[in-house]
């Protein structure tokens, strides 16, 4: 597990799920990190939305399906508050029932997925990922979301695939198709023989010339726009 040295104050992070025994095994596997701190809980939409206003966290793993409001609803009025002077990074919890669920909340700004029955090591370094800016999508959901954009592709998509953001540079729209393979910043830096530096500036100004929140919505946008196609190399 990495921990960020240069992190002064531990990430901030609110479960939002209506079972308490689900809450209460995550409360325990993050508690257990010092550089997480569970700050507050909630059980459903309507609290989580006015949980996250008083706490302010850096991170909210928040349940799909709950009463009261569920977690999509919750995380677009969330994410759509732009009086609230700051947003948080949204983990959606999901199991292999919730896949319809996935553009939706993808669209209403979650940072992630993670499959509720992921193995703890990976729910810690669930938070610090989307801490830090970068896409999670757990394997299994990966597929499915692949999978999903395979389903919605039209037979002759070349129109699309001729699509290129006039806002990016040569360079950034490189970095864009990579990033949207899935590939790290290392990764990319090694395959256009850039150092990581760079390369994480080319994501950032990608990122801000395309008016999205962060990787995740990177990855979807160029599929959206047929930069990227399921299965291409």
């Amino acid at each position: 597990m990495t921990v960020n040295p240069e992190m002064s104050e531990p990430l901030r992070v609110v479960l939002v799920d209506d079972q308490e025994l689900v809450r209460a095994g995550f409360r325990v596997i993050l508690g257990a990190e010092p550089d997480i701190e569970v700050v507050g809980e909630a059980s459903n939409g309507v609290t989580a939305i006015s949980e996250v206003a008083r706490l302010r966290p850096d991170v909210v793993l928040m349940d799909v399906q709950m009463p009261e409001m569920d977690g999509l609803a919750a995380t677009g009025q969330i994410l759509g508050d732009t009086d609230a002077g700051y947003l948080p990074k949204i983990v959606i919890l999901t199991t292999f029932d919730d896949e319809n669920y996935l553009f939706e909340a993808l669209r209403a700004g979650a940072s992630g997925f993670l499959l509720k029955n992921s193995a703890p090591e990976d729910l810690v370094e669930s938070v610090r990922i989307v801490a830090r800016g970068d896409a999670l999508l757990s394997p299994e959901v990966t597929r499915r979301v692949i999978t999903r954009f395979a389903g919605l592709a039209p037979a002759d998509n070349q129109p699309a695939a001729d699509y290129r953001p006039p806002e990016l540079t040569e360079r950034e729209y490189e970095v864009l198709i990579l990033l949207a393979r899935g590939s790290s910043n290392a990764e990319i830096a090694a395959q256009l023989y850039l150092g990581e530096t760079t390369v994480k500036t080319h994501v950032s100004r990608v990122l801000t010339k395309l008016d999205l929140r962060d990787r995740t919505h990177a990855v979807v946008f160029a599929y959206e726009k047929g930069i990227v196609t399921p299965g291409s190399a």
